[in-house]
């Protein structure tokens, strides 16, 4: 697991680094500030982010965790220390933090923190995926729809003996349903026009 650890003290950054490469982990890059690790989780792209929650400068943890989920480039877990609970409550909120551990870190909480956020992150990525898929479809449906509601008004056909047609256009000409449904629907727009 490549992993990016964030945090202003240089003495917590060590302790992890050592920590993880005990675990089998590469660290690939290390920061004291929000900015630079995004900038670092941008060039690196490590598989998860181990970040601080308050840190120095004109970034945080929590804002740039927000960054590195809104351009999805890996998942965060957060370190926070027991008196940060309000702020772990707004990170929960966020949707955009897959973890957290409390300072001081114990060794045996890091693996199963960063094994459980690379799991969600790989589960929410996939949700995200059939999700895009499914409006896709959504939206050929709809175009095919009204393209099928042009021809069976057009050529006084049903419902079945439209789809038909554009079935048999779409094998003849050899391009998709919807590219078939788009030029249907372009083509009756510009003779709407013409009549005009």
């Amino acid at each position: 697991m490549r992993v990016l650890i964030v945090d202003d003290e240089p003495i917590i950054r060590m302790d992890v680094r050592e920590i993880l490469e005990e675990k089998g982990c590469v660290v690939i890059g290390e920061a004291a500030d929000g900015k630079t690790a995004l900038n670092l989780a941008r060039s690196l792209k490590p598989d998860v982010v181990l970040m601080d929650i308050k840190m120095p400068g004109d970034m945080d943890g929590l804002q740039a965790a927000k960054l590195i989920n809104d351009e999805e480039i890996c998942p965060v877990v957060l370190l926070t220390a027991y008196s940060e609970s309000e702020l772990v409550e707004q990170a929960s909120s966020m949707g955009s933090i897959f973890g957290y551990l409390v300072k001081p870190i114990k060794e045996e909480d890091i693996m199963p923190a960063l094994n459980m956020a690379v799991a969600k992150w790989s589960y929410y990525k996939k949700l995200k995926e059939e999700n895009n898929e499914l409006k896709s479809k959504l939206e050929s449906r709809k175009i095919i729809e009204i393209a099928k509601g042009i021809i069976m008004e057009k050529y006084n056909l049903s419902e079945k003996e439209a789809y038909k047609k554009m079935q048999k256009l779409s094998m003849n000409m050899r391009k998709s349903m919807v590219e078939i449904a788009k030029n249907i629907i372009i083509s009756n727009k510009f003779e709407e026009i013409m009549k005009i």
